[in-house]
């Protein structure tokens, strides 16, 4: 399949899913996009917006993932903002719009991933440990990794926790230069089970698909 990676990050949702694939990742901060091509040296990495890149090449693909950023949305930062810690913000919307987009636009199959809102979804979605997923199939599969959510809650030594979690060495990690926390970069990652989950039920859909194709052809 041509698969498009949105906000690549550390590819957390892409370390199971092989080397028989077409991958593009798309990802905005340089020191992560040059990580991402360490880990996945076959796939094409892109330093772009990806919300823009979704809007200009989403016909070119089989199957998107998308995950926006998630700190307007999460939970954490909702109670920081009540607790005086920090400003409100607004929600970031274009999650919302890259949802209705893709299911309204797209023709292959789509996954859209991001935390559990501190508000009720405005669109539903499966929640599979501590994140939300819209997509246009059916998420069947039993996948319980509730550690990660332990990990983050007591927040000791959760940076090592979680790079063991997501099968990431630490000095690696170190490695980057960019401006982010390396602690907020662990946190966003995706259970890597999950995305290999997902990634294997639309991989299944499309090969029937174009099974079906073919005995049209005969």
């Amino acid at each position: 399949m041509k698969i498009l990676n949105l906000y690549a990050c550390l590819g957390g949702n892409r370390y199971k899913w092989g080397d028989d694939h077409d991958i593009t990742a798309v990802e905005w901060d340089e020191e992560l996009a040059r990580m991402y091509q360490e880990r996945f040296p076959k796939d094409k990495v892109i330093v772009a917006d990806a919300h823009q890149y979704l809007l200009d090449h989403y016909k070119e693909y089989d199957f998107i993932w998308s995950s926006p950023p998630c700190p307007s949305h999460s939970r954490a930062r909702f109670w920081s903002s009540k607790g005086g810690n920090v400003n409100p913000i607004y929600p970031e919307m274009s999650l919302y719009q890259e949802v209705i987009f893709l299911d309204k636009f797209f023709n292959g199959k789509y996954v859209v991933e991001n935390v559990i809102p501190y508000y009720e979804p405005l669109i539903s979605a499966k929640e599979i440990g501590r994140h939300l997923y819209w997509t246009n199939f059916n998420l069947i599969f039993d996948i319980d990794r509730e550690e990660s959510k332990g990990i983050i809650s007591t927040g000791t030594n959760e940076i090592q926790k979680l790079c063991d979690l997501h099968d990431i060495n630490r000095n690696f990690l170190n490695t980057y230069k960019g401006k982010q926390s390396k602690t907020k970069i662990v946190r966003n990652l995706v259970d890597y089970k999950v995305g290999k989950s997902i990634l294997d039920i639309a991989l299944g859909i499309y090969k029937s698909k174009n099974k079906q194709q073919i005995s049209l052809l005969d």
